[in-house]
């Protein structure tokens, strides 16, 4: 592709006139640079790519996008820009020719309930017969072929490339994630939604946002104008304060839903229990009964958000209905370790206050003997919300054990100090190795409890110290269930 061309409705300050230069590829990491290829030398938080502008010339590189001005006697064409990352965003878009226009682009955003939701409407989708491709927080997949996630919503570059590959692959809807450090960075800028769900906000990413208001503003942009003005329809949960607010300020069309309040979008009725639920839905002017295997009182909002979105995206009531009833639990969400033993045990992601104390809520609600938790909290994050976690922990449940959950470069004895200041009472116990901690805490349980390990979920690592090593919540639970002499073959489930 020809330089202008590449750069079109790109806001340029300077641009060097080469419109013979023709462009092979886009790199924003140097390393990544071939002959060809326009290096964007963005500034991120921890370094500078115009430093590495010298490594992307001597790999070959075509020509320069950066925000700083065009050094003197520089060889290649240089072009200024006022916004790095909305011209890396808006360059991909050209590159791949537009892809997000040619599909039914939904983004799911929200502090809890993305997951679910995105798998939710995915299975709807190909239940109605449409080829869909999924880009979450776990994998990112299409229906012939499928890759563990890296970022929850990658890189506008990386992004574009996706929807081009799912294009490839024939999808007409694509179903993401969008988190709020995507839209801050203008990862989905140059992006067309036909439709934007938000399913809640609670306090988490305070780190990096400051302020709850902060983060709203972040998680606002899908709905407002990212290069190709607002989507065709927003579906948000009024059951949320934030997302009342929103709902106010949607300059497009809106659809609401709610367990709770007057709605678009709402439940008439609700039955639910170990193997799912049960629920009568008002869909606008119309009813509509469904089953979902889905676990726990948040998954209602999650059906329903998923159902609003489906339903105004024409999807028919039978896809609809056999869409969620053929919606498989999500990997560690509420996810069930059955090894037959006494007592029942969920790994969950819960891993924000609001989370944690949801997970717990609905536990109560499913009928234990006793509910136990066993928690930490991630390092070099929010720090904030430590003794808020253990304060929900010791009002939600009978016995709190509390461990490391990704560390970083925390020291986790500190880090259990930060969460026990929010107890009242002795109901606790700490205990950095989450693998010793799991079998203490079973070792604790007796018939008839509930044993909840929240804050992995999904996850399959541990970062403590610089590293990374292996660890999985639900596979190390059914290893200390098989040590405790449950039996083997149901621990294969």
């Amino acid at each position: 592709m020809q330089l202008p061309d590449l750069i079109r409705n790109v806001d340029v300050i300077a641009a060097a006139e080469s419109p013979e230069t023709n462009i092979s590829g886009i790199a924003y990491d140097s390393r990544q640079v071939e002959k060809g290829y326009l290096f964007t030398a963005l500034r991120g938080t921890r370094t500078d790519g115009n430093r590495f502008v010298d490594q992307a010339v001597q790999l070959g590189a075509g020509a320069i996008l950066s925000e700083n001005s065009r050094p003197r006697a520089f060889p290649l064409p240089w072009i200024r820009v006022v916004h790095g990352r909305r011209a890396l965003a808006q360059t991909a878009a050209n590159f791949y020719r537009h892809p997000s226009r040619k599909l039914h682009l939904i983004g799911v955003t929200g502090t809890n309930g993305k997951t679910s939701t995105a798998y939710l409407l995915e299975s709807i989708l190909k239940t109605g017969g449409s080829r869909v491709g999924l880009i979450s927080t776990i994998a990112y997949r299409a229906p012939e072929w499928s890759a563990p996630a890296g970022l929850t919503t990658p890189e506008s570059l990386d992004l574009q490339e996706l929807f081009h590959r799912f294009r490839q692959n024939g999808c007409q809807h694509v179903v993401m994630e969008v988190s709020s450090h995507a839209l801050d960075l203008d990862r989905v800028y140059a992006s067309q939604f036909r439709a934007a769900v938000f399913t809640n906000l609670s306090p988490e990413h305070l780190d990096y946002h400051q302020s709850m208001d902060s983060y709203y503003q972040a998680k606002k942009r899908l709905f407002m104008d990212m290069g190709h003005g607002p989507p065709g329809v927003s579906i948000v949960n009024v059951d949320d304060a934030w997302g009342q607010k929103l709902a106010r300020s949607i300059p497009g069309r809106c659809l609401t839903f709610s367990v709770r309040r007057p709605a678009d979008i709402g439940v008439m009725e609700c039955q639910s229990g170990w193997r799912g639920m049960r629920v009568r839905l008002r869909l606008q002017e119309d009813e509509l009964e469904v089953r979902s295997p889905l676990l726990g009182s948040f998954n209602l909002s999650n059906l329903l958000a998923a159902a609003a979105t489906a339903s105004s995206l024409g999807v028919d009531r039978d896809a609809l209905r056999h869409g969620i009833e053929a919606c498989p639990p999500v990997p560690g969400r509420f996810e069930q370790i059955d090894c037959g033993q006494s007592f029942h045990v969920i790994v969950d992601y819960a891993h924000t206050p609001d989370a944690l104390r949801n997970v717990l809520a609905t536990a109560r609600q499913l009928g234990p003997k006793r509910v136990l938790v066993l928690f930490g909290c991630g390092g070099e994050r929010d720090r904030s919300k430590r003794p808020v976690m253990g304060s929900i922990a010791e009002q939600y449940s009978d016995w709190v054990m509390l461990t490391s959950d990704n560390a970083r470069g925390e020291d986790p004895l500190a880090i259990l100090g930060e969460i026990q200041a929010g107890f009242r009472f002795d109901r606790n116990e700490a205990e950095p190795d989450r693998r010793e901690a799991i079998r203490r805490l079973f070792s604790r349980a007796e018939s008839g409890d509930l044993v909840i390990l929240a804050g992995k979920g999904h996850e399959v690592g541990q970062q403590e110290a610089g590293r990374v090593r292996p660890f999985d919540d639900r596979q190390v639970a059914r290893a200390v269930l098989r040590e405790m002499d449950y039996g083997e073959s149901a621990c294969g489930r």
